[in-house]
């Protein structure tokens, strides 16, 4: 059960302590009487297994709780416009908010060249899979010198383009709230699109649910949602370096590079773009196919039909973030202070 203390971070709903405790001790109760009921004397492996079913049931309980939680912080939220990608979190946020809500949700993806094909693809057949009412903006962050510039504060610009489309279409439409899929694993990353989502009072209800990201996976796979194992996706300028412009034509390369990537088999991929040279990051598991001769013609003709002029194997395979790296500390923390 999660507390915090100001803004939208607050949790501003928490769990019933007294029924979680109730469910978990008759839960437990009934795993006592099950190794000991009349006739069936004490049972082999009494000690660990009763144990890790008390522990299991304990997670159980609590992560029913939180979706219940969820489920209520989102009754109060009538009228709610969520910020949707397509990824988990966006995508069971958005799903739970249908189920509550109906109608009294949109579900808004923003579609601008740094959104994949295959992503806008995805997500809007999930969205219609489960009948989901999904609005499109065609966002132009590209058109603000701030965000091309692509410094420490790119994907603040990025998500403040959001947010203010957003906010348009919440008073067009009448709707009270905006939502986005934070959890609170986010919370301690360096995420500057927080600070865009603060300053326009945006909700994060699964965070104020307490919900961490694998609890979420949990609740998707449990709800039958196919995106409850998509890997994690941030949009094509996250693979752009740091003080390079955020063009296009960058964001295309990328884009087809790793589509070339994952059309050799490859599942987790990162291309960065490192101007004439692309980086490739593959995940470790994957790394010993792709060290063979002819995997790396095989790379090589493939990306650099993309448009780049050289390509290089990162033998540290994929990291989530990996270009932060580099980033001074005195601006991960500035974000960081800004953001909470």
């Amino acid at each position: 059960m999660w507390t915090s203390s100001s803004g939208w971070q607050q949790g501003r709903l928490q769990p019933d302590v007294r029924a979680y405790c109730k469910r978990f001790l008759s839960r437990v109760t009934s795993i006592f009487f099950e190794q000991f009921a009349p006739g069936h004397g004490l049972r082999l492996g009494f000690i660990a297994s009763p144990m890790d079913a008390m522990w299991g049931t304990m997670r159980d309980v609590e992560m029913d709780a939180k979706h219940e939680a969820l489920c209520q912080i989102l009754a109060d939220l009538d009228g709610l416009l969520v910020a949707y990608s397509g990824g988990t979190d966006s995508a069971f946020l958005a799903w739970a908010a249908h189920r509550v809500l109906g109608s009294r949700m949109l579900a808004v993806l923003a579609d601008s060249p740094s959104l994949p094909r295959a992503e806008l693809a995805a997500a809007l057949a999930f969205a219609h899979d489960h009948q989901i009412p999904v609005r499109v903006l065609n966002t132009a962050e590209l058109n603000n010198p701030d965000y091309v510039r692509n410094d420490a504060q790119r994907c603040f610009h990025c998500k403040q383009e959001l947010f203010v489309q957003m906010e348009t279409l919440r008073q067009q439409l009448g709707f009270a709230h905006l939502a986005f899929g934070m959890n609170l694993d986010d919370r301690g990353d360096f995420r500057p699109g927080q600070q865009a989502a603060a300053l326009h009072q945006a909700r994060a209800p699964l965070a104020e649910a307490g919900l961490f990201k694998a609890e979420i996976r949990t609740l998707a796979q449990r709800s039958g949602l196919r995106i409850w194992d998509k890997p994690a996706a941030a949009c094509l300028a996250s693979r752009v370096e740091y003080g390079r412009p955020v063009t296009a034509e960058a964001l295309t390369q990328i884009e087809r590079a790793e589509e070339a990537m994952h059309s050799l088999g490859f599942a987790r991929v990162r291309v960065r773009h490192h101007g004439s040279l692309a980086r490739i990051e593959i995940a470790r598991e994957e790394l010993p196919r792709a060290l063979a001769l002819p995997v790396f013609d095989a790379i090589s003709r493939a990306v650099r039909a993309c448009g780049f002029l050289y390509v290089t194997l990162d033998t540290e395979g994929y990291r989530s973030g990996s270009m932060n790296a580099i980033l001074p500390v005195d601006a991960l923390g500035a974000a960081q202070t800004e953001i909470h």
